[in-house]
């Protein structure tokens, strides 16, 4: 069952901010706070990977490209599904963008920072699958300010 800002992850195995986050850290002033914010989910997942024995994720940059695409049109046509107001799926817009690495994705909306989203998807079961999943090798991660945000979404690759 997903958590509050959660929606259920998408698996192809599975049946079916108003501000920008923190970066935590100092900063030159010169660094994107959502490119920060995505980098730290990333180092957050490789930890959680690494707990489990798992092999750390390397940034994907066009699995990047479409989880940010994506973040911003659920912010900007105000809808969270893993399905688009169009009827798209994640593999139909990863199809589309070039795409046939992808394994799964989790969004989420409304957490602050990176370590928080963390915290609720490993606290959802189907989303914490798809962080642990060991046959991943992958990963792109989008977030973006908007109204009912920050909006998250993780797209993991083979």
């Amino acid at each position: 069952t997903p958590t509050p800002g959660t929606s259920a992850p998408e698996t192809p195995r599975s049946p079916s901010p108003t501000t920008p986050p923190p970066s935590g850290g100092s900063s030159s002033g010169s660094e994107d706070p959502a490119e920060t914010a995505e980098a730290e989910v990333l180092r957050l997942v490789n930890a959680e990977r690494a707990r489990a024995g798992c092999s750390p994720l390397v940034h994907d940059s066009a699995l990047g490209r479409l989880a940010r695409d994506f973040s911003r049109d659920m912010a900007n046509r105000s809808f969270f599904s893993h399905t688009d107001p169009d009827g798209r799926s994640p593999w139909d817009r990863a199809s589309a963008a070039g795409i046939g690495n992808l394994g799964g994705e989790n969004i989420a909306r409304g957490q602050q920072s990176a370590a928080s989203v963390m915290e609720s998807w490993m606290n959802s079961e189907g989303h914490r699958a798809n962080i642990l999943n060991c046959d991943f090798r992958t990963l792109g991660v989008g977030v973006h300010s908007g109204p009912g945000g920050p909006w998250w979404t993780q797209n993991f690759g083979y």
